[in-house]
């Protein structure tokens, strides 16, 4: 077998390979949706709590899933063994990722852009900038590790570090970096995330696994059962797609100059952040399956708990509240590049985990 078949068949399958090709079909399915439909988004508005939309987070539930199911409770032990992973994607996230942003925020949004946003709209803008670099992503970042064949133990036990760290940073970063003393954290928002993206599809995997295994064997749970959630991910991705752009159509159609100006710096600050943390797990030998989710959990953001944030700080029709939503809509294209960049450099890594 050739080095290209030998790569392409370790590689992405079907629906992994053209995932560009979907995800753009979805944003226009959603769009239209919203414009056409409006029912859907008013319907799908009214089953939301603390800012987390019950039916997108049943999707995501969908998308985690198929990960925990690959989890062997003893190898969560064993990873908090191995401190390197968790210390890359730790002092990335706390303390450069909100740093970074505010700088590369406001060059953009107060510098270069000075002549298409005025100096109180940039502000705005900045502070909604600020909410998402310092909330490292708690749900979502399961599914590009999935995606990149990540160790699913080791990023549980990093998303869970993180979290633990989010509580008590959160505030006082944000409070520094906007100078804002009532810094106002929905921890209702930040629980239920946990729970629901956290707890509920961990127990779920846990539970599934030990049933399988005692009733079918360890290998009927591997070879066939988890073949069974291939698709999964995916399809769970794509459609909360279509629902997060059901309801972003209004913001997408009346502000494209300003969501393409936002989004510039977004985007910029993402691959840094992937680039810094992929860089350093390089140069400190770890193995691909965890170097990867460090990099993601810094490249991607809570986009929920920034936006319920902005809102009860700056209001719903407030600049920073645009801001977070446009976290939202770049952040699966940029990630998509992403997982697409850490796939194409696996080679880079050693493959198997040692002491890390």
């Amino acid at each position: 077998m050739s080095q290209n078949q030998e790569q392409k068949g370790a590689g992405l399958g079907f629906f992994e390979t053209y995932l560009t090709v979907w995800v753009a079909l979805c944003i226009i399915i959603g769009v239209a949706i919203g414009q056409f439909l409006p029912i859907v988004p008013d319907v799908l508005s009214q089953f939301e709590y603390a800012q987390v939309s019950i039916p997108v987070a049943i999707l995501i539930w969908l998308m985690i899933y198929p990960m925990m199911l690959k989890i062997d409770f003893t190898s969560i032990v064993e990873a908090t063994k191995k401190p390197k992973g968790l210390i890359v994607t730790c002092v990335i996230n706390w303390l450069i990722k909100p740093f970074t942003m505010y700088l590369i925020a406001a060059f953009f949004l107060k510098v270069v852009f000075q002549n298409f946003i005025p100096e109180a709209l940039a502000n705005d803008y900045l502070a909604g900038a600020v909410l998402l670099g310092a909330a490292p992503c708690t749900a979502m970042v399961f599914v590009w590790s999935h995606l990149t064949k990540g160790d699913p133990a080791y990023t549980l036990v990093q998303v869970a570090v993180n979290d633990l760290i989010l509580l008590v940073a959160f505030t006082p970063i944000v409070a520094l970096l906007l100078g804002i003393t009532d810094v106002f954290v929905p921890y209702d928002t930040l629980f239920l995330s946990v729970v629901l993206f956290i707890v509920i599809p961990l127990a779920g995997g846990y539970l599934s696994r030990k049933y399988i295994v005692q009733k079918e064997g360890i290998e009927y749970f591997e070879n066939v059962f988890l073949k069974k959630f291939d698709n999964v991910t995916i399809v769970g991705l794509l459609l909360t797609l279509i629902i997060i752009f059901t309801f972003q159509g209004d913001v997408i159609l009346s502000n494209p100059l300003h969501i393409l100006l936002i989004a510039i710096p977004l985007t910029i600050q993402t691959f840094f952040i992937f680039a810094l943390a992929y860089g350093w797990a390089r140069a400190w030998k770890l193995p691909h399956n965890v170097a990867s989710p460090a990099a993601m959990i810094g490249a991607s953001n809570f986009f929920e708990l920034a936006v319920a944030v902005a809102i009860s700080l700056f209001g719903l029709t407030s600049g920073a509240t645009l801001a977070t939503v446009v976290g939202v809509l770049v952040e699966v294209p940029v990630m998509l590049a992403l997982v697409r960049i850490a796939n194409n450099t696996r080679h880079w890594f050693p493959q198997v985990s040692k002491g890390n």
